[in-house]
């Protein structure tokens, strides 16, 4: 009998090393890097259409809650819960949720990175069948991925001895942290160590029994967290005060690194966690000259290299094994080889406060979406687009006023105690301190633009009074 399986995707990451087309209020597990499909929604499709598995279940920062809504419903694809946290707390706490949401403590648990690449769907799925009887006897199954080159951006798993003589699961002898290029040559040179996927299949009560035995305060801070969670229109939203940062342990270190019941299916999936941008330019399809082209881009005498253009013309010349990534406020240039490095540029960003860490220009929104196009002293010009049926908060802004003019569609404007209809080429003014909304009524997107002037204009200058979306704070 085919038992299904509750795949648990974990999409909490930030993707930093992938700057600065990843940014922390858009990672790159949102974002089409490999194919049409975002990494988000290849994740789940690829759990999706199979009987062997339930709903998804997916935990992801409250942040993204929107983001993860949208690209499930453009697949058609009902998830089980979305569980928000409020702060990033590491794989553990993320899985014992997973596992306490469980209503029968003896389903399984596939748990899933939703930033990572598989291309060999059908070793994927072989594996997964083949762990499960390992796991339904109570063996916390991990995957390990059949290595290619000494790779030093990985954690390793050794395998020990056959589980039995009639399958090819292994019991775990150790996990082994990211090493320097010479230990990863001599572990490649053994055939028994595979790159670490971070992918993981067990009943919900053997990693519970575990978490209980290992880490029995971060258990007991997610209990509370569960208890005081509360529902959030399709969400569930947590109390992560209840988990504190000593609880934000991963799985590996938590528990996988200490029980005794780890084993591992070995799988050759073409398997890629998009670590970085190198890591792209392998796994992505490339021309003549070994480069991967995208976006509007000019090359000459260019071999082996990323270039990826997300508005402007990049023209590049007599450069090989580069990396060049241009989006509408910044651009990255390195060498393959340097790209770890980006580490350096986005702790300065962070240091410094710059806004192009945390969000791109165009900012989405779970009514559209609106992207800044100028800003200078006491005034600021946005392109704001509105999804045909859906609406803003009705709001007050105290420190500045707005000018609107509808470039396509129609707005339905409230203005004050005024329900007003404005249609391209036309325009309305909203004074400081007016109660305002707009909202699109018709069936295409409704593209406008708006002018701000006034003393502030920063996005917290927004008191909601009413919202269909329950965002309370002006930056949700």
């Amino acid at each position: 009998m085919t038992i299904s399986i509750t795949p648990v995707i974990l999409s909490g990451g930030g993707g930093t090393r992938l700057w600065p087309l990843s940014r922390t209020h858009f990672p790159k597990q949102y974002w089409a890097l490999v194919n049409e499909k975002t990494l988000l929604q290849e994740t789940a499709l690829r759990v999706g259409s199979t009987t062997q598995f339930n709903q998804p279940l997916v935990v992801c920062h409250q942040e993204h809650r929107f983001l993860v809504a949208e690209q499930l419903r453009e697949l058609n694809l009902t998830p089980s819960h979305i569980v928000l946290e409020t702060e990033a707390h590491n794989t553990a706490p993320a899985i014992a949720i997973a596992c306490l949401l469980q209503e029968d403590l003896d389903a399984l648990l596939l748990v899933l990175p939703a930033d990572h690449v598989i291309q060999n769907q059908n070793a994927f799925y072989e594996a997964v069948t083949a762990g499960q009887s390992a796991a339904e006897e109570g063996k916390i199954v991990t995957f390990g991925v059949q290595p290619t080159r000494p790779e030093t951006g990985y954690g390793y798993i050794e395998r020990g001895v056959k589980l039995t003589e009639e399958n090819s699961i292994f019991q775990v002898a150790r996990f082994i942290e990211k090493p320097g290029l010479e230990t990863a040559k001599a572990l490649l040179a053994t055939k028994n160590h595979y790159w670490n996927s971070g992918i993981f299949l067990f009943k919900a009560r053997a990693m519970l029994s575990e978490l209980e035995r290992l880490q029995p305060r971060m258990l007991e801070s997610c209990k509370a967290a569960l208890a005081h969670s509360k529902k959030d229109l399709d969400f569930l939203r947590l109390n992560s005060a209840a988990i504190s940062s000593d609880d934000s342990l991963s799985i590996d270190y938590a528990v996988m690194e200490h029980t005794p019941h780890a084993a591992v299916v070995p799988v050759d999936m073409e398997w890629s966690d998009v670590g970085s941008w190198e890591a792209l330019w392998t796994i992505s399809n490339k021309n003549e000259q070994e480069n991967v082209i995208i976006g509007d881009v000019i090359t000459h005498n260019v071999h082996h290299s990323y270039i990826r253009s997300e508005s402007q013309l990049v023209s590049i010349i007599g450069l090989d094994h580069v990396v060049v990534v241009a989006t509408d406020d910044a651009i990255l240039v390195t060498t393959k080889d340097q790209v770890h490095q980006i580490k350096a540029i986005v702790e300065h960003l962070k240091t410094t406060h710059r806004q192009e860490l945390k969000s791109h220009s165009r900012v989405y929104r779970p009514w559209g979406y609106y992207q800044q196009v100028d800003l200078g002293e006491r005034f600021q010009v946005k392109r704001i687009m509105v999804k045909p049926g859906e609406k803003t908060s009705t709001q007050i802004h105290y420190h500045r006023s707005e000018h609107w003019v509808v470039v396509e569609g129609t707005a339905k404007v409230t203005r004050g105690d005024e329900i007003l209809l404005i249609h391209e080429n036309e325009s309305v003014y909203l004074p400081m301190g007016m109660k305002h909304r707009v909202e699109n009524p018709g069936k295409i997107p409704l593209h406008f633009i708006e002018v701000q002037a006034g003393s502030y204009l920063g996005e917290d200058d927004i008191v909601r009074i009413e919202d269909v979306y329950g965002r309370a704070e002006a930056l949700s």
